[in-house]
């Protein structure tokens, strides 16, 4: 840890005390990183998923070494604090979330979200007793470090067919009453689920936008007291989507039209090495 961590962890945590709502995009490489502290956002994350997908592999294929590895070129790309999808710790068992937390601090991370989805197809939420127990390793391993590194304990309910509202909020208030920072319960169907979940919980709420039919607005959004909105693998399928329009033009009619509306390379340079 050093000053400018320390500096960072504040300004993070900070972001969440004010009122209203911020945006934390979520980056990939070096390059968005840079760009997305060009326009001006305020902190940035990484996504579990993308990484994953730099790699040329799936969500859930990537070791902790790699992911950490794949945080801390965003962590020096930019000044910005950055958080990061630590996915469900990199092992079931709360001294490796535990370790997990510890290391992501010592590559420069000042936030990491803990998720309750196991991995196992044949039982994708961890039992409710263990899933807390990995959410209060973690927070006694982040208390522990000399600044306020902010934890986030996600739900997965609504991503492994269980879309029980119930057992959602009691879930994110069992990891409230643990010291989670922020609460997450991605794939949340509409405002009033999302309404529940913030006014049954005291700590700040996270929405991931990202899936169609089931993202709304910043004002929407802030109106219905979520206080830190996060755009998972939006950014990056938008980009991805981009490449493939290209590659199909070029395949396909041998023509180049997408030169008429990229970035120039000037402008990109301008974006990085800030």
């Amino acid at each position: 840890m050093n000053i400018a961590q320390s500096d960072k962890a504040q300004r993070f945590r900070a972001l969440h005390q004010r009122a209203g709502a911020f945006v934390l995009p979520n980056v990939w490489d070096g390059a968005s990183a840079c760009v997305m502290a060009g326009l001006e956002f305020e902190a940035l994350a990484t996504s579990s998923s993308a990484c994953a997908n730099t790699l040329g592999r799936v969500d859930g294929q990537i070791t902790r070494a790699e992911a950490l590895a794949h945080a801390q070129v965003i962590v020096g790309a930019c000044a910005l604090p950055v958080s990061a999808d630590l996915e469900q710790g990199f092992g079931d068992a709360p001294e490796v979330v535990a370790e997990t937390i510890r290391e992501a601090a010592a590559v420069g991370l000042v936030g990491g979200s803990i998720e309750d989805a196991s991995g196992d197809p044949r039982a994708p939420i961890y039992d409710f007793e263990l899933a807390i127990e990995r959410v209060t390793a973690a927070v006694e391993a982040a208390r522990k470090l000399p600044f306020p590194f902010t934890l986030t304990a996600r739900t997965e309910n609504y991503f492994h067919g269980r879309p029980d509202l119930d057992d959602t909020v009691r879930r994110l208030q069992a990891f409230e009453r643990a010291g989670a920072d922020v609460l997450f319960a991605p794939g949340l169907p509409d405002l009033a689920a999302v309404r529940t979940v913030c006014s049954a919980v005291k700590k700040p709420v996270n929405f991931m936008v990202g899936i169609r039919g089931r993202s709304f607005s910043v004002a929407e959004l802030a109106a219905a007291g979520v206080r830190r909105i996060s755009l998972s693998t939006s950014l990056y399928r938008a980009a991805i989507t981009g490449l493939y329009a290209a590659g199909r033009e070029v395949k396909d009619s041998g023509t180049f039209s997408y030169l008429e509306t990229i970035i120039s390379g000037k402008d990109l340079e301008g974006f990085l090495g800030r």
